[in-house]
C-alpha cells in the first residue's frame, strides 16, 4: 500500500534550518499533500523552489496550520511560543526546534533512534533537542546498554551557524575584514570576535559559573537517556567554521568494554558511522559531515583516567541530523502514530 501524503506546514522557511528541512523532504522522497511556508512580513511573497516548482512563503495564521497534518517549527522561540498553540488549535500535530518548550512539563525531548517510544503517548507537542545533544545520544545510547554509564565529560566545539544566520554573517565579516589587513567591527551575535579565535562560553553563565549552553546539554542528554542522575560535565566553546559541531567525550563506564567491542557496538548503532583510522589520517572532521545524516565517531581509546573509561571524538551536520533530520523523522512518526490510533478497526 502506498503511504498515505502528509501535509506540513514549515515556520522559518527562509532560515538555514527551514530550507535545510525541505532539502531533508526532498531527499527522503517523503509523500506531501499540501505544503505551506511561513515566515516573517518581510520575507512573505519570496517562492522558494521545492520539486521542481516555486512555493510562495505566507506569513503565518491560524489558517495557515488548518489542514496541515504536522507544523515544524523553526522560527526563533519566541516565534514558537506564539504559534505552537495556534497551530494546536488548528488541530496540528507540532514539532519545535527551539528552545521554547525543552524544559516544558509534559513536552517529550526526542532522537527516534534513541527514546521513540517516548512518541507513543500520543503527545501532540514534540522538542527537538540541541544537535549536540542529539549527537551524544546516538552515541552513548549502544554503550549504555552494553556496559551502563557512569560519568561523562564533554567538551564541545560548535559551529557559528548554531547561532544563526547572524553568527555566519559575523564570522564572513570578520574573516573577510582581517585578511584584508581592516579592524572588523565591533561583534554582533557573538559576543567576541571569533574569526581566527575560540570563544569558551555559549549562554548565560549561572552563579556556580556554567553556561547556558553547557547546562542545557547536560539536562537534555539525561533525559534523552532516562538517567536524571547520570554525572556530566560539559564545556560549550564556539569555534570558527560554518557548519559542523563536534565533541570529545570521555565516558566512565560502569562495567568494562573492551574498545574494539565498543566499535563494533558503534557500528552497529542506527544514525552512526564509525570514521576510525587515525594512523592513515581517518577520523570524524566537521567537513566530512556536511549533508550526512549520521554522527561520525572516531578516535575510539581507552581513558586511563576514569574507571572503564574511553575516549572518542564525534562530529555532527547540525543542519541535517543535529537539526532537520530529526526533526523530519520525528514529524512523520507522529502523523503515523495519530493515523494509527484513528484508524477504523
Amino acid at each position: 500500500m502506498e503511504p498515505q501524503p502528509i501535509s506540513i506546514a514549515i515556520l522559518g522557511a527562509t532560515g538555514a534550518v527551514g530550507r535545510a528541512v525541505l532539502e531533508v523532504l526532498e531527499d527522503l522522497e517523503v509523500p506531501l499533500g499540501r505544503v505551506r511556508l511561513l515566515a516573517t512580513a518581510r520575507s512573505a511573497g519570496q517562492e522558494i523552489d521545492f520539486r521542481g516548482g516555486p512555493v510562495k512563503v505566507e506569513v503565518p495564521s491560524a489558517e495557515a496550520f488548518t489542514g496541515c497534518d504536522v507544523a515544524i517549527l523553526a522560527g526563533g522561540a519566541e516565534a514558537s511560543r506564539q504559534w505552537a498553540p495556534v497551530a494546536r488549535t488548528a488541530g496540528c500535530l507540532v514539532v519545535d526546534d527551539t528552545s521554547a518548550f525543552r524544559e516544558a512539563d509534559g513536552v517529550p525531548l526526542v532522537v527516534p533512534e534513541v527514546n521513540g517510544a517516548a512518541l507513543d503517548g500520543g503527545a501532540p507537542l514534540v522538542a527537538n533537542p540541541h544537535s549536540v545533544a542529539i549527537a551524544m545520544a546516538l552515541v552513548l545510547k549502544p554503550l549504555q546498554a552494553a556496559a551502563g554509564l557512569a560519568s561523562v565529560v564533554v567538551a564541545t566545539y560548535q559551529a557559528v551557524s548554531g547561532a544563526g544566520h547572524r553568527g555566519v554573517e559575523q564570522l564572513q565579516r570578520e574573516a573577510a575584514d582581517l585578511m584584508n589587513g581592516r579592524e572588523p567591527p565591533e561583534p554582533g551575535r557573538i559576543r567576541h570576535r571569533i574569526a581566527f579565535n575560540l570563544v569558551p562560553l555559549i549562554g548565560a553563565v549561572d552563579a556556580g559559573g556554567q553556561a547556558e549552553g553547557e547546562a542545557g546539554l547536560v539536562r537534555e542528554t539525561r533525559r534523552l537517556l532516562d538517567l536524571p542522575g547520570l554525572a556530566i560535565s560539559a564545556t560549550a566553546v564556539q569555534v570558527p567554521i560554518f557548519y559542523g559541531h563536534a565533541a570529545a567525550l570521555h565516558v566512565g563506564l560502569e562495567r568494562p568494554l573492551g574498545v574494539e567491542a565498543a566499535r563494533q557496538l558503534l557500528r552497529q548503532a542506527p544514525g552512526v558511522k564509525v570514521v576510525d583510522a587515525p594512523d592513515q589520517g581517518v577520523f570524524p572532521m566537521p567537513m566530512l559531515t556536511v549533508n550526512d545524516d549520521a554522527v561520525l565517531v572516531g578516535r575510539l581509546r581507552a581513558d586511563p583516567a576514569l574507571p572503564n573509561g574511553l575516549a572518542l571524538f564525534l562530529t555532527v551536520d547540525n543542519l541535517r541530523k543535529g537539526g532537520p533530520t530529526n526533526l523530519v523523522q520525528v514529524a512523520l512518526a507522529m502523523v503515523e502514530r495519530q493515523r494509527k490510533t484513528v484508524a477504523p478497526g
